[in-house]
């Protein structure tokens, strides 16, 4: 099991350590400073941390020391627009070009994958020195269909490598739906089967506008791949080509953050809420959802858990699970972080006065 966990917060990176059954807070990074996403490279250990510091915009840091010393990388950005080309949101309004954030981070055989807020995908084949846009993606005709899912614009939040293949990717936007590449970027195909709630009867079913909230691969099945909709959870059997809806969950379908397994395809975490105007734990008490049938059935667990008036709403990258796949971890929007030390039968709060909590990884 891992001992460590990175959390990324409004007000700084934290690391925590557990040694002789306890966690602890081990090291600060950034204290202050929104860090949205925080990644770690399984090959060389390097950790990335994603900054959004308002006026001065989009920072990126790397560290090959655990995070004792952070070094400044180049962030992503688009390039120049090119004079004269039409180019608008489903809304009308100009499409600006501009990373507002980084929205997800994966090391994928020595290539640094990028999604930002702004839709865009960006890949570094040095280590976060230079940047080059996805122009397979950003160009292709349905990318002029997303929208802003949450954000004003569309986003870019999941990057989910096939362990096997570094150039097979999918990738998850809200809302743009699900988009699977197999030749490293070059091409892209949309995923079909989800459906959108919030969408007119006529374009339910359009796979450019659906929104999936968060998509979670198992490492030892990389064919099953769980997606968090906005209106309900979907499995794919087939490596993201396409999905099938599943329509129950306890106590509720809606959520951001969702967890598979790592060596069980049959097994996913999620962490459920009350949708739309809402946003809150169902009945003001956190759960945690989990099904170990492939979606059949879903238990809620609790033990452990803030079963009273307890408010605390989950983002999307704020639920983790360790390799073992019996260590998970959890934050909220209010500050609190969890731990499970046996697949999620009984939860253990770490702490309850974090900054809002946006990212939750083990290292």
């Amino acid at each position: 099991m891992s001992d460590r966990i990175f959390v990324a917060t409004r007000k700084g990176l934290f690391e925590l350590r557990r040694s002789q059954g306890q966690w602890r807070i081990a090291q600060t990074s950034f204290l202050g400073d929104p860090v949205s996403l925080v990644a770690r490279s399984p090959a060389d250990g390097t950790l990335y941390a994603a900054l959004y510091l308002g006026h001065f915009g989009v920072k990126l840091r790397a560290s090959s020391d655990g995070g004792q010393r952070w070094d400044e990388l180049t962030a992503p950005a688009f390039p120049k627009k090119p004079e004269g080309l039409e180019d608008t949101l489903p809304d009308g309004k100009p499409w600006p070009w501009r990373v507002e954030q980084i929205w997800a981070l994966e090391v994928v055989d020595g290539t640094l994958w990028c999604g930002t807020v702004g839709g865009g995908l960006f890949r570094s084949k040095d280590r976060g020195q230079s940047w080059e846009l996805c122009r397979g993606l950003w160009e292709h005709p349905l990318r002029k269909q997303w929208f802003g899912g949450g954000t004003d614009l569309p986003g870019i939040h999941s990057i989910c490598p096939h362990p096997k293949n570094p150039n097979e990717l999918v990738v998850g936007v809200s809302c743009g739906g699900a988009w699977l590449t197999r030749d490293g970027g070059e091409h892209w195909e949309v995923s079909h089967g989800m459906h959108a709630e919030y969408m007119p009867p006529e374009l339910r079913e359009n796979p450019a506008t659906q929104d999936p909230h968060m998509l979670a691969r198992c490492a030892a099945h990389p064919d099953r791949i769980w997606a968090q909709h906005h209106n309900g959870v979907f499995r794919s059997d087939d490596a993201g080509s396409r999905w099938v809806s599943i329509p129950e969950s306890a106590p509720s379908v809606f959520g951001f953050a969702i967890a598979a397994h790592p060596s069980n395809p049959d097994i996913a975490w999620r962490v459920p809420a009350i949708k739309d105007e809402q946003r809150f734990p169902v009945d003001g008490r956190v759960v945690v959802s989990r099904t170990r049938d492939g979606g059949k059935s879903w238990e809620v667990l609790r033990e452990g858990l803030p079963q009273e008036h307890a408010y605390d709403l989950t983002l999307r990258h704020a639920l983790d699970v360790d390799a073992s796949g019996e260590r998970l971890a959890f934050g909220s929007s209010t500050g609190s972080l969890w731990v499970s030390e046996n697949g999620g039968d009984s939860w253990m709060q770490l702490s309850a006065h974090l900054p809002p909590i946006y990212a939750v990884r083990f290292a």
